[in-house]
């Protein structure tokens, strides 16, 4: 097995399930040193069971809920005394809320940016002083939303993701003299637990898979494989950038 990552520390949000658990499993089967969070302490246990039993190194605290800042920072430095460094923060957890404009409630469109834009700003805010020590790597999950829209009902969603795209690219201007790189991904549709809804719903399926060039839904190991390489020696020319992973529905 390859060890891209052997002994290095990862710091990833939102690890009980989907794109997450993914990032855990693969991560650790590189080598890295895994610390876990999120708001599912059974789906975060559950991810636990999964990486050890493949002989990873993990760790987890959970309930956390990471649009808090006091719960955000404590997460930061109880994971980073873990292993007394971070290496790699990979901001994966988000959750939002839809309805149209002209009905979206304000309480959802304050919960979504809290919970898309906040958690990020914050968990990156209180791990760049341990980044800062020996440069590393940020990748924040984006959405195509942030770069064409999200539909009927997506304006948080679409604005939230949006400001997580311009975030990066700041990040990497700030980071650059500190060897820090900062990229964001952007999935199109991607089965998960929280979209497992409409994946199984035939008729929304099919619509989605209707506007991909590559018919199929997407799968949240297409994208930790491209996290993988971005969190990697061999992508240290890459920063600011965003990287979209959608089945080609984008380019249609």
């Amino acid at each position: 097995m390859n060890q891209r990552f052997k002994d290095k520390v990862i710091l990833i949000t939102g690890t009980g399930g989907g794109m997450g658990r993914e990032a855990a499993l693969r991560f650790a089967a590189e080598g890295a040193l895994v610390v876990g969070c999120d708001v599912k302490t059974d789906g975060n246990r559950e991810t636990v069971e999964m990486v050890r039993q493949q002989g990873g190194i993990i760790d987890t605290m959970e309930p956390v809920d990471l649009g808090d800042p006091d719960q955000a920072q404590r997460w930061v430095e109880d994971a980073a005394a873990i292993h007394g460094r971070i290496d790699i923060l990979y901001n994966n957890a988000s959750a939002c809320r839809f309805a149209p404009i002209e009905t979206f409630p304000i309480e959802d469109w304050q919960f979504t940016m809290r919970n898309e834009v906040n958690l990020v700003f914050y968990v990156t805010r209180f791990a760049w002083p341990y980044l800062k020590r020996q440069g590393g790597v940020i990748l924040n999950t984006g959405s195509i939303a942030g770069m064409a829209g999200s539909g009927p009902g997506g304006a948080g969603h679409a604005a939230a993701k949006g400001a997580v795209i311009a975030l990066t690219k700041q990040l990497a201007q700030e980071g650059a003299e500190h060897n820090i790189r900062a990229v964001t991904i952007s999935p199109g549709f991607v089965q998960t637990p929280g979209t497992a809804a409409h994946a199984e719903n035939p008729e929304i399926r099919e619509m989605l898979i209707a506007r991909n060039i590559i018919k199929r839904i997407g799968q949240p190991e297409d994208v930790v494989a491209l996290a993988l390489f971005l969190a990697s020696d061999e992508a240290s020319f890459i920063t600011g950038a965003n990287y979209v992973v959608d089945g080609g529905r984008t380019s249609n």
